[in-house]
């Protein structure tokens, strides 16, 4: 897999809080075209992109905000048993610090924070634009 996309209404906001979570940003562009406009089927696309990977390199993540035509909504914070994509889920190496600095940001717990077995500690935080991102942190 090369990135997940995100398409967010504030840019700025939802770098802020990846970046907070540990990714790194790779670079930032204006894109619009009629070959972006063939890839997305949209017309008239201008849309500022923000690409972050994570520290090892291994994932990235593409955060979009469309300027033309305007992002249609969907339901900000739809429950973790909507269909389609739900979560991303990221390795943290403390659940409770994350969940911490990420709440400077706007994040909100969805539930608790809960052990499985001996091996992590997971959560739900509620992300920019009702983004839902998951948190584990490894115990052995």
């Amino acid at each position: 897999m090369d990135h997940v996309g995100v398409v967010v209404e504030d840019l700025e906001a939802a770098t802020a809080f990846f970046l907070e979570l540990g990714l790194e940003l790779e670079g930032e562009a204006a894109v619009e075209g009629s070959w972006v406009d063939c890839v997305v089927g949209l017309d008239d696309v201008r849309v500022d992109i923000a690409m972050m990977r994570t520290p090892d390199s291994h994932g990235r993540l593409e955060l979009t905000k469309f300027h033309t035509p305007p992002a249609s909504t969907a339901e900000p914070n739809a429950p973790a048993n909507t269909l389609g994509l739900r979560s991303l889920m990221f390795a943290v190496d403390d659940v409770d610090d994350a969940v911490a600095r990420l709440r400077g940001h706007g994040a909100e717990l969805v539930g608790g924070v809960a052990q499985y077995e001996d091996s992590y500690r997971l959560c739900y935080v509620r992300g920019p634009q009702g983004i839902l991102v998951a948190l584990a942190e490894q115990l052995s």
